[in-house]
């Protein structure tokens, strides 16, 4: 009779499917598995990928993009937003592409960085709007201005969430479509400012088509 429970207990476990594994998307030393302007823009200090500069204005957009293509996940990172003049903004794209003209610039989704723009989602170089606008009081309440701050971005089919410190500040379902549900992940350091945007920490965990329905 013992063993029988034994078996029948290893069986139900074996219908158990494993949980997703989490990946850490940067090693903090290079930039191995990333893509960008790494010769002027963006450089690695500290255990963080750096973009931007405070001495000098970022002349235009630039993204640190990933090589690979993501679908449905949860990502988390760190961020610090700094900056002494001008345009003070950063983003996370996600279900992105790089485009040729121009050849610096992505289009796709933003979970987006900055005054006016925190923690609220953008749709870069396609719509150019924001789809869904983080609550001010709220923002205000968790945010960490000059300092880490913990982001989330989660998306589960048609579905994209936003965390800002724990806090829930988005909840998108795209109706369009047309709009690629999978893409690049990338950093921008936004141009017009003298602006500097750290980020660190990036780990994504995979979310099986079985655990989202639309």
């Amino acid at each position: 009779m013992f063993p029988l429970v034994l078996l029948v207990s290893y069986f139900c476990l074996s219908l158990i499917p494993p949980k997703p594994k989490s990946i850490s998307l940067f090693n903090g030393k290079n930039f191995k598995g990333w893509q960008g302007d790494t010769l002027h823009t963006w450089r690695i200090q500290e255990g963080a990928l750096v973009g931007g500069s405070l001495t000098e204005k970022v002349p235009h957009n630039e993204f640190l993009s990933t090589t690979k293509s993501y679908s449905h996940y949860i990502l988390k990172l760190k961020f610090k937003l700094t900056g002494t003049e001008g345009f003070i903004n950063g983003g996370v794209q996600f279900h992105s592409q790089r485009i040729a003209n121009p050849p610096h610039e992505m289009t796709g989704y933003q979970a987006d960085l900055g005054k006016g723009y925190w923690a609220s989602l953008y749709d870069e170089s396609r719509r150019d709007k924001l789809l869904a606008t983080a609550d001010s009081l709220l923002v205000k309440q968790v945010l960490k201005p000059n300092d880490w701050n913990d982001y989330e971005v989660r998306t589960q089919g048609k579905r994209i969430q936003i965390y800002l410190n724990g806090k829930q500040t988005v909840d998108y379902t795209e109706e369009d479509a047309s709009i690629p549900q999978s893409g690049l992940i990338a950093l921008q350091t936004h141009g017009g400012g003298k602006v500097e945007v750290y980020y660190k920490d990036i780990q994504l965990t995979e979310i099986p088509r079985k655990k989202y329905s639309n």
